[in-house]
């Protein structure tokens, strides 16, 4: 565990003004306690100071949770925002998104908004702005990116995207195991996780192919057997006769 950088400071920062602006100065200046950001297994973590001190005596590889996860470092240092920096975004968020009931449950098995979806927008909302998109009751559900400016949102038909969806409250179930950690109970990867499903996929399709092969007698194992079966029996067939004629000759 350490603190970021400058130039990590700087990536963190430029995507948090993208959903809050300049509300940024709240998260560092508390008045109810001093906060800071820490870096642990290229994840972003956001605790307090008091905490981060404590949290610097545990073991680096036993230590796999601290505080608030805000997100995470790709490969090519780009900065992913998670949703459990949602409840912070929400609080401090400049551009607000409504969607309707019936659009609620699209959104959070991670679907983009429609114009259909759209129950209210903040007033001269940008393009390309990111936005907390809230239930009419105001229960916030997620965060996205803006695809139109409110008053394009207008003129758009029902079909058409408003707002392209970044993370939603559904991950909280779908990526149950590494939301937070990035590695399962079992000590796969998030991307582990994702060869293996397409490897049991293609394993599935494979096993269906055999199992027709075999019933149809067209290939493998069990076809093999029958065709030797077959072939004894055929045998058995034409040695009759012959075993006929030698009894007759005897009798004779």
């Amino acid at each position: 565990m350490r603190g970021l950088t400058e130039e990590e400071t700087k990536i963190v920062f430029e995507k948090l003004s993208t959903y809050i602006g300049r509300n940024i100065k709240h998260l560092i200046d508390r008045p109810d306690e001093e906060y800071c950001f820490r870096l642990q297994k290229e994840r972003v973590y956001y605790l307090s100071v008091a905490l981060a001190s404590k949290a610097q005596h545990a073991d680096k590889k036993l230590l796999v949770h601290m505080g608030t996860c805000f997100g995470k470092f790709t490969k090519s240092m780009k900065f992913r925002l998670h949703v459990t920096a949602l409840d912070y975004l929400a609080q401090f968020a400049k551009y607000k998104v409504w969607v309707k009931p019936s659009s609620e449950l699209s959104f959070v098995y991670g679907n983009n908004v429609l114009k259909a979806g759209l129950g209210r927008i903040t007033e001269n909302t940008p393009q390309h702005q990111g936005v907390v998109v809230y239930s009419m009751s105001d229960i916030p559900l997620g965060f996205g990116v803006t695809a139109r400016s409110t008053q394009d949102c207008r003129k758009l038909p029902a079909t058409d995207v408003v707002v392209f969806h970044q993370a939603d409250v559904g991950e909280y179930l779908r990526e149950e195991e590494t939301l937070y950690t990035g590695v399962a109970v079992t000590g796969e990867s998030s991307s582990d996780h994702e060869l293996i499903r397409k490897k049991a996929k293609k394993a599935k399709k494979t096993w269906g192919v055999g199992q027709k092969a075999a019933r149809s007698g067209k290939g493998g194992k069990d076809s093999s057997e029958h065709s030797h079966r077959n072939s004894g029996k055929h045998k058995r067939d034409n040695a009759e006769p012959d075993n006929k004629k030698k009894k007759r000759v005897r009798n004779e």
